[in-house]
């Protein structure tokens, strides 16, 4: 090695070198490897190994000059660096690795150690977690990291003073020797299509330390805050950080918005782009990187970022047309192709061919024949050896025991089972195999009495409990082969689940089946003349090997007679197997390389197989070792795995040999571990007579068993190969080798050649099998007699893998014989040696590149793995959301780790990975130890995983989702084009034949009714007239929570009481004054109403504080009683005291209430004379109320107004003094107020009112009334139809049964300010069209501030419509009409008939012009019953007359409109109205300033909030607002805080799938957090208040960064 590297360096000193560990005494040696052991089963801290190590090897360690001692303590740089030691080139020999790393690879690590270092030290907002959900609360759990984010040895390199540099790698054909510069945070903006490049080729930068440290700090301090500054959603914001490099904080402040970004100065000519790099170094786009003090260091930028430079260079204008065309058909952005991209070169791959097959002149005609002639020729020869826990041999079986056993199987299977006198079995039927891994004796004996009964054996996992980790999935492969008995021992039916009769239980998704016991007391000797069928091999099915795919279907895969024969003759040639030959196996017997070496071909060669039950494996990992030393066994059978724990666990056990091994077959070699595996276990145990050559890494999968294997030694074969290949070309596909000191590599064995006569070839993975070229990776396929046949019961996926015929480039067929795919991704190496870089089912194809699960795992586990993950459990699948592959990683966190560790790690992780594989992590997952669900043999059941991920029922501890810096395929931000005036847009609608959006309810002038109360001017003059008309005509009727009738009040008694009022204020009040009317609902309320406007006052309704809730409801009462600068108060004596009780002082200063006068007891004298309004346009009243933005408005309504609203409504709903209403309504504000305190008196009908609080205590109060009273037309709010919805939902049988019917209603209208709930509506009909309920009668009404009532359904006129509008469309401010349930629908119901007098436009927004029919705009409204203004404290008089005084800026330019502050549509329908014109339909979409401005669109909060709801079943409510640009996502959560953070990933997924918008933080509270207001409003804004007070005690915050 030309240098070490100061990583290498540090690490000798901390490691004991195979130098120094060898003059370690052997206690202090054992002593090391029993820390070792209790720190990899977590029984002691990382800290505590730490100490006792250090202590351990403090005399032995010597002090090396000119480092700081206090390195030599810093025990925390992990032991993963490799220790080189100088002069050694090629045999490096390594540390001795002794740490529960299963797929711990050294290059791997210190590559992901020095990928992590050039990371500066970062600073991310933690997510906040409440203390109850912690796995354990340590103090410091929620305080943001310090260093969350470089790795350790950081810090060391840097007191070192200097950075490790690679050694550039000459003489070879692709010098793409790549270096690393320091990135800072990725500014992660949505169209950071190459924002991963981390690399550059060339030479070497030195650093000098000062500049570096004064870089780290600077870099530091700034780092949240641009953070904070570049990960905005909308694409206004600079360009994503491409380049990465650090910038001088200063460059940053005067740069200009368009060109900052960071580390860029942008020169827009082509050739150069002159860089600012963290050393203070300039870098030119010719390619020299220059020393600003003048010493050349000779370089080429690579063409990835030479281009990305390029592409920054300017602002793309959209093409012209794109001005034309409607620009809401977002297309998401596809991923281009890097032009740059390496592309395969070389010659098209030839297809590989085996050795041929050789010829035994005695082998036998099948595998059934060879067990007879084992079994009788040579009946006491041992075949198999079982194991106990202790690693005791508890029995030997022979080949006779086997052949005997076996055969009284066979004939007790055939003969002894019948159901109604018919034999249960016949020759070819499945049979299910159920043993469990300890027991191989008896699944032997069970696996070939199957065979000699000509049944087809199929065997599965033992099932534990009814819902293990795809069980369900093994049902459907039982019942798709139509097994009706399972075979299993005694001691394993007995431990089954069992259902209360005492039998199997049945699992879910099984058929259900009979269990057989196979031991001996069960089976029966056959009699002396019955043989079973011994015959030659054929191509029926011999058994079914299950195999589960990547989504986690079970497909059985058949194998014949004939292929199984094949293989194991193959096998046994490959292997050089021969007879009476020892063998340890320490895999599952039931599949794969443990059924085809330890079963089937051992078999055939009549070998001793000693069989390692796992359960063994997991007390003593030596325990196959000590096996092949005892019984001086020839091959052993093992995964990488196995070796690994072996290295675990030697403790200098000097007595063990392996010399008499041949051959040590790596079942997994070809994983990316199993290299560092084999290399590591060579290293220790070579001393105890391990040969390197006898290592022998093999390929197989189920559907083409055994595709290569390296050949043991005595059969002359060319020597082991090994490739390190640029992980960045693998991700295209392409080989190119690299070198070892690069970061991005991975390093492969080879697995040996192919199989006797088999025929190997290489085919591109997606699309026609063509062959691949030399330099490219693809799918295996092998031709040969001894693969799977099918797929059982699939003919289709059959055809697609086992039938593939691979074609040349020009399509021509290889050869005749069909190829099976392997799904093993690989390649054929010099030597004719069969590579394999991953597998089809770890294959997760990103943006157009692939990425192997298990490479990105191996770059997981290397980022301290010690510390952090629980026994190396790691996950890693992709999920796909928006178009294209996410990668999720989920591990298991050891059980002492801290929320600060935790989150270091997985800070740590996302860097790696970026670093290594260059591609972003979408979510990382941190879940409790032991809680991933299992396969069966260890392990992680990867498409359980998965499956539980997106069901939302992981339960991590722990979540960090990186949207921004993945998902890069989202549409382009909507650039507003320039605005084009009012004047085109009307020459444009007449141009398109679109008519000007307007609309007007009927012409109150023209309609001539026998309207008495039309004499009047009013109100309070027609209370008068009625009282003296109509005395006893009762008015309001008041119910309670019993359904009784509370109080009543007819015209005179109505009359009278007002009167009393209207006394009692006169002598203390002057006109014109204010008065706060604070009741709770019912005729009280009315009463004062009347009496202050029969006094000359304004009344002012305010609903009264809740008892239980002062602290936030008497607020309220005191803002609206001083905005509305009330004089006087009248209330009842109950509130009054409340009001200037103890509790009230803690909420207000009860000493500022004005006077307060209760009208309990007010005396009966008669007013001296009403007081008369000068003119109509005076003051009746204010109306309060709190807009859903959290904004108190107070509006001001005139006589003129309240007597036109009054008419209007009379109008429309046909009410005369006959008719009877019933209303469930707060009287407090809005329509609401009118209908239950003015109406009846105006038309004189009666009111039935049911105050919606009694709803509380009984749910059926309100339609019960309505059915009870026979009412035609009756008004509720949204909350009130959802008390009804979720109250009753259940019990329209009982109401049906207490008489209530619903067939009277006529008119059923929800009275809201916002967009109709059309799925509440809906449910509402659905439910109660049981009790009689028309689905026509529900509709809806609109009113808002400037005028309560605009639309309300009415009795006549036509049926509301609903149409189906595009959501995209919508966000663009544009209507446009899609068929029901198509993509991105949106379902939008009418708000109701305008009402008569009231005329409606759309205008637009920001030009103020008329808009044409199907525009979005905004409802600008124009009737004689508009409130005439805001009456606030501060009056902003211009805000004011803009809403309630505007006029067109062209077109209709006279009329003055009231703007509402709704954005809707106006559509004209087919229908006709009563006067026989076409019917126009209102739709109101959302209140303008709830409306979110996001990526240069606008989105109704209620939509995102819709799709966040259907995502998990356990949000129970919803609400979305914005904060500094980032989405803020709020649920309320409705079942245990366990599944808090299962919903992080599911609400981002569904906002990116049907919003295209990345979430910025969730946030998960308890129910009730969101404030909703008395109209069930969501008050979104007060929302947004509590969270940024940080007041809303969350279960979790996650920032999605």
């Amino acid at each position: 090695m030309a240098e070490r590297t100061s990583t290498g360096l540090l690490t000798m000193m901390l490691e004991p070198t195979p130098a120094v560990a060898m003059t370690l005494p052997a206690e202090v040696r054992e002593k090391l490897a029993e820390l070792e052991l209790e720190l990899s089963e977590g029984d002691i801290t990382q800290k505590g190994y730490e100490k006792k190590r250090g202590k351990l090897l403090a005399p032995y360690i010597p002090q090396i000059q000119g480092v700081d001692p206090s390195l030599q303590i810093d025990n925390r740089i992990q032991t993963s660096s490799q220790a080189v030691l100088p002069g050694s080139k090629h045999n490096k020999s390594r540390a001795a690795n002794t740490r529960d790393e299963r797929f711990r690879s050294d290059l791997h690590t210190e590559a992901v150690q020095a990928a992590l270092a050039k990371y500066k030290e970062r600073k991310m907002p933690m997510p906040s977690k409440r203390r109850s959900v912690l796995v354990q609360s340590s103090v410091e759990a929620c305080t943001p990291p310090d260093t969350s984010s470089a790795s350790e040895d950081e810090g060391s390199l840097r007191r070192q003073g200097r950075l490790a540099t690679s050694t550039p790698y000459q003489g070879h054909s692709h010098p793409a020797v790549e270096h690393w510069f320091n990135r800072v945070i990725q500014g992660s903006s949505t169209s950071s299509s190459a924002s991963s490049t981390s690399s550059h080729p060339g030479g070497r930068i030195v650093t000098n330390s000062s500049a570096h440290a004064a870089l780290n700090a600077n870099t530091a301090a700034t780092a949240l805050a641009d953070l904070m500054a570049h990960t905005q959603l909308d694409n206004h914001s600079a360009p994503p950080d491409v380049t990465g490099l650090s910038e001088r904080s200063s460059v940053h402040a005067e740069r200009s918005q368009v060109a900052s970004v960071r580390g860029v100065s942008r020169n827009y000519n082509h050739h150069t782009s002159v860089m600012e790099t963290a050393d203070g170094c300039e870098w030119r786009g010719e390619g020299s990187l220059t020393l600003i003090d003048g010493v050349p260091v000779n370089s080429r930028v690579s063409n990835k970022i030479q281009q990305l430079l390029n592409t920054l260079k300017r602002p793309k204008r959209p093409p012209l047309r794109e001005f034309f065309v409607d620009d809401f058909e977002e297309l998401l952005d596809v991923q281009q192709p890097d032009p740059n991209q390496p592309k395969p070169e070389g010659q098209q791959m030839s297809p590989l061919e085996g050795e041929p097959l050789g010829v035994v002149t005695n082998w036998p005609p099948s595998l059934p024949a060879a067990l007879q002639r084992w079994g009788t020729t040579q009946p006491k020869s041992p075949c198999l050896t079982a194991l106990d826990n202790a690693g005791k041999p508890v029995y030997t079986l022979t080949y006779g025991k086997l052949w005997t056993r076996s055969q009284k199987l066979a004939y007790t299977l055939l003969n002894k089972l019948s159901t109604r006198n018919e034999p249960l079995l016949v020759p070819g039927d499945r049979v299910a195999l159920v043993f469990p891994n300890n027991d191989p004796v008896m699944f032997m004996v069970a696996f070939y009495g199957c065979l000699l009964a000509e049944l087809v054996p199929v065997p599965i996992e033992v099932p534990l409990t009814r819902k293990d980790a795809g069980s369900q999935q093994i049902g459907f492969l039982l019942g798709s082969c139509g097994v009706t008995l399972a075979l299993t021992t005694d001691a394993c039916q007995k431990g089954l689940p069992k259902a209360q009769t005492g039998e199997v239980a049945t699992f879910k998704g099984w058929p259900r089946l009979l269990w057989f016991v196979t031991d001996g007391k069960h089976v029966v000797k056959p009699p002396k003349d019955w043989h079973p069928p011994v015959r030659e091999a054929s191509n029926d099915i011999a058994y079914i090997e299950y195999k589960t795919s990547k989504e986690g279907s079970t497909m059985g895969i058949t194998v014949s007679h004939s292929a199984m024969l094949a293989h194991c003759h193959a096998l046994t040639q490959a292997c050089g197997y021969t007879e009476a030959e020892t063998i340890t196996n320490v895999l599952d017997f039931k599949r794969e390389a443990g059924l085809w070496h330890g079963v089937l071909t051992s078999v055939m060669n009549r070998m001793h197989v000693i069989s390692i039950p796992y359960s063994l494996m997991k007390v003593n990992p030596l325990s196959w070792i000590q096996k092949v030393h005892t019984y001086k066994a020839r091959v052993a059978v093992v995964k990488s795995r196995d070796m690994h724990w072996s290295l675990l666990a030697q403790r200098d056990q000097r007595d063990i040999s392996l010399s008499s091994l041949r051959m040590l077959i790596v079942a997994d070699g070809a994983n990316p571990w199993s290299i560092s595996s084999c290399d590591a276990f060579l290293n220790v145990f070579q001393a105890r007579g391990l040969r390197p050559e006898v290592i022998c890494p093999c390929a197989s999968s189920s559907e083409a068993m055994t595709v290569a294997i390296r050949r043991p030694p005595e059969m002359g074969v060319p020597p082991p190969g090994k490739a390190v290949l640029s992980m960045g070309g693998l991700s295209h596909s392409v080989i190119r080798v690299d070198t070892e000191e690069k970061l991005s590599v991975l390093t492969v064995q080879d697995v040996g050649q192919a199989m006797p006569g088999a025929m190997v070839c290489v085919v591109r993975v997606e699309g026609t099998p063509y062959l691949c070229q030399a330099d490219e990776v693809g799918e295996i396929c092998v031709s040969s007699g001894s693969t799977g046949v099918a797929y059982y019961g699939l003919p289709g996926m059959t055809k697609n893998i086992f039938e593939t015929i691979p074609v040349t480039s020009c399509g021509i067929p290889i050869s005749d014989r069909p190829f099976t795919r392997t799904s093993l991704l690989g390649f054929v190496g010099p030597d004719s040696l069969v590579f394999i870089v991953g597998k089809m089912e770890g294959l997760m194809v990103v943006s157009g590149r692939r990425h192997n699960a298990d490479d990105v795992v191996a770059t997981a586990l290397a980022v301290e793995p010690m510390k952090f993950v629980y026994r190396g459990r790691i996950a890693v699948f992709s999920v796909s959301v928006l178009h294209d592959e996410r990668i999720v990683v989920v591990a298991e966190q050891r059980p002492d780790a801290s929320e600060e560790d935790s989150f270091q790690w997985m800070s740590r992780v996302l860097q790696a990975i970026d670093s290594i594989h260059q591609v972003g992590v979408y979510c990382l997952a941190l879940v409790p130890a032991n809680t991933l669900p299992k396969a069966p043999l260890g392990g992680i059941h990867i498409s359980e995983t998965k499956q539980r991920f997106l069901e939302g029922a992981l339960h991590p501890c722990n979540v960090l989702m990186c949207p921004h810096t993945c998902v890069t395929n989202l549409p382009k931000p909507r650039q507003k084009q320039p605005e084009v005036g009012p004047a085109s847009m009307i020459v444009g609608n007449l141009v398109a034949g679109k008519r000007i959006a307007q609309a007007c309810g009927r012409d109150v002038g023209q309609l001539e009714d026998n309207d008495q109360a039309r004499k009047f001017l009013y109100i309070q003059d027609v209370l008068q007239w009625r009282a003296q008309a109509t005395p006893d005509h009762p008015l309001f009727l008041v119910l309670n929570a019993k359904g009784t009738v509370a109080s009543t009040a007819s015209c005179l008694q109505l009359h009278k009481r007002a009167e009393r009022v209207a006394a009692a204020l006169m002598g203390r009040l002057n006109t014109g004054d204010h008065v706060a009317l604070v009741y709770p609902p019912g005729i009280d309320l009315i009463a004062t109403f009347y009496g202050c406007l029969y006094a000359g006052c304004v009344p002012v309704t305010v609903r009264p504080p809740h008892p239980q809730n002062l602290a936030t409801t008497l607020p309220t009462v005191k803002m609206i009683v001083e905005v509305s600068k009330s004089v006087c108060i009248l209330t009842t004596q109950a509130i009054m005291k409340l009001l200037r009780s103890k509790e009230a002082a803690a909420a207000v200063d009860v000493k500022s209430w004005p006077t307060v006068l209760d009208t309990d007891d007010l005396p009966r004298k008669k007013s001296p004379q009403m007081y008369k309004p000068p003119t109509p346009e005076m003051l009746a009243y204010l109306d309060f109320s709190v807009s859903t933005t959290g904004i108190l408005a107070g509006v001001k309504m005139s006589h003129a107004a309240t007597s036109a609203l009054c008419r209007s409504i009379k109008l429309q709903c046909e009410l005369y003094p006959s008719r009877q209403i019933a209303i469930c309504l707060d009287p407090y504000c809005g329509l609401g107020f009118a209908l239950w305190c003015l109406c009846s008196v105006y038309a004189g009908h009666q009111s039935i009112l049911v105050p919606p609080l009694e709803l509380e205590s009984n749910a059926s109060l309100w339609l019960a009334a309505v059915s009870q009273y026979k009412v035609r037309v009756t008004f509720c709010s949204y909350s009130v139809m959802e008390m009804c919805t979720k109250g009753l939902g259940s019990q329209t049988e009982a109401l049906r049964l207490r008489n209530v019917n619903l067939s009277c209603v006529r008119t059923c209208m929800v009275v809201a300010e916002e967009r109709p709930r059309i799925a509440l509506t809906q449910s509402f009909s659905k439910i109660f069209k049981d009790l009689g309920l028309s689905p026509r009668a529900v509709s809806t009404t609109f009113g808002c501030r400037v005028n309560v009532a605009i639309c309300l359904q009415g009795t006549s006129g036509p049926d509301p419509t609903t149409v189906y509008v595009d959501m995209r469309a919508l966000r663009h401010d544009r209507v446009r009409l899609v068929e029901r349930g198509s993509p991105h629908s949106l379902p939008l119901m009418e708000s109701g008939k305008i009402l008569p007098g009231v005329k409606v436009i759309i205008a637009n927004t920001e030009t103020k012009g008329p808009l044409g029919d199907s525009h979005l705009g905004e409802v600008w409204v124009s009737s004689p019953h508009n409130a005439t203004g805001y009456y606030t404290v501060y009056g902003e008089e211009a805000l004011h007359a803009d809403h309630f005084n505007t006029k067109l800026s062209f077109g209709d330019t006279q009329t003055v409109w009231a703007r509402t502050g709704y954005l809707g549509f106006l559509r004209r329908t087919e229908l006709t109205d009563a006067s026989g014109e076409r019917h126009d339909a209102l739709y109101v979409v959302g209140s303008l300033d709830e409306t979110l401005e996001l990526r240069g669109m606008r989105y109704h909060p209620i939509d995102i909030e819709t799709s966040v709801i259907r995502s998990h079943k356990s949000i129970a409510e919803c609400a979305v607002f914005t904060w500094t640009n980032l989405l803020v996502v709020v649920v309320e959560l409705e079942g245990s805080e366990q599944e808090a953070l299962d919903l992080v990933a599911l609400v981002t997924n569904v906002v990116l799938e049907e919003h295209y918008l990345i979430v910025g933080v969730v946030v998960v509270v308890d129910p009730g957090v969101i404030p909703i207001n008395s109209r069930g409003e969501k008050q979104r804004m007060h929302l947004r208040d509590g969270f940024l007070a940080d007041q809303l005690d969350p279960i979790y915050v996650a920032y999605n960064m």
